[in-house]
């Protein structure tokens, strides 16, 4: 994620291609006081990318990367003095102890949200934010076996609960409180897109499936617009810092499954994998190999599925990455 900053003043301006008017945040704590506290931090080493806010006077002690974006299915990252605390409506948000912090806002979130700012002296701020809309793809059919869809046969019902078991103890583990992912997002694995967050699409037998959790990468495309390569056993990375919480390789749905905490309660799924190369319990770096692709699970062939939440809200992680660059080879 790229490092510059925006006061709070100038959130409109992140929302793409949107710029409703936003309210200044209505701060209730002397604008020199908190200045003189963010100018008492410490610069950022090269493990703490992020520099220091440049608070303003009408919005003191709030500001945001520039890449932020106040929409459906975006993130915000921000940070905020040290101690402070902060809610988004009703969810209480983790600050680091260097103050950074970060906003979802799920694919059906209202068109409001209110963020919330107490300092460690106990005043407090705080405003409404715009969430833009944006619209999402439909088309498609999704041809899956049909032991994937339903109905489905109780060896599938006792496969499914076990998957769920060890997903729902692996959630139930608190999240880091540190910003794991302020050293920024990459791809996890190198090919085309071939789904993008957010799609409707219909399986074979007619049911309309949940909208499309993450982002899909398969084979690129060949030259001249001939077979693709077998994308299977293609390496797959950790998309940013983390510890994996989760490492499976038979889940019903999912395949082979890992998952990466990032902190703050931000998770990354990657599904559908061939080899498993992490256990739960590793710490992984940005670039770090996690495992192969496959077609593991509920799979139409070789692809890498990355679905990222953040306080089990879906977000798209395709906001937090450059363009995909592909490949015939």
């Amino acid at each position: 994620m790229t490092s510059g900053l925006i006061a709070v003043s100038m959130l409109s301006g992140c929302a793409a291609n949107a710029q409703p008017p936003q309210p200044s945040l209505s701060p209730v704590k002397d604008a020199e006081d908190v200045s003189a506290i963010l100018d008492g931090i410490a610069a950022p080493s090269e493990a703490d990318p992020m520099p220091d806010p440049a608070p303003t006077m009408a919005d003191p002690g709030v500001v945001f990367t520039d890449d932020s974006r106040f929409e459906r299915a975006g993130l915000a990252f921000g940070r905020t003095v040290p101690g402070s605390a902060v809610t988004l409506d009703e969810v209480t948000v983790p600050v680091d102890r260097l103050g950074r912090f970060l906003l979802g806002f799920g694919q059906f979130a209202d068109p409001a949200a209110t963020l919330r700012v107490t300092y460690p002296d106990g005043t407090s701020a705080q405003r409404v934010l715009d969430i833009a809309d944006r619209e999402f793809e439909f088309g498609g059919t999704i041809d899956v076996p049909d032991n994937k869809v339903n109905p489905y046969s109780d060896e599938d019902m006792a496969h499914i609960a076990r998957s769920s078991k060890a997903k729902n103890a692996a959630r139930a583990q608190p999240s880091s409180g540190e910003a794991l992912w302020a050293e920024g997002f990459d791809w996890p694995a190198r090919g085309h897109v071939t789904s993008r967050f957010g799609k409707y699409r219909r399986y074979n037998n007619g049911e309309v499936a949940r909208p499309h959790s993450g982002v899909d990468i398969a084979a690129p495309r060949a030259p001249g617009g001939g077979p693709a390569r077998d994308f299977t056993g293609t390496p797959v990375v950790a998309p940013s810092a983390g510890q994996v919480i989760l490492a499976e390789p038979d889940m019903f749905f999912e395949g082979g499954l890992v998952l990466i905490d990032h902190g703050q309660n931000l998770e990354t799924a990657i599904l559908h994998l061939s080899e498993i190369d992490v256990s739960a319990g590793d710490l992984v770096e940005r670039g770090d190999r996690i495992g192969a692709a496959g077609s593991t699970g509920r799979s139409t062939g070789p692809h890498v599925h990355w679905s990222l939440k953040w306080h089990g809200r879906l977000v798209d992680p395709e906001m937090l990455v450059p363009p995909m660059e592909e490949s015939g080879d």
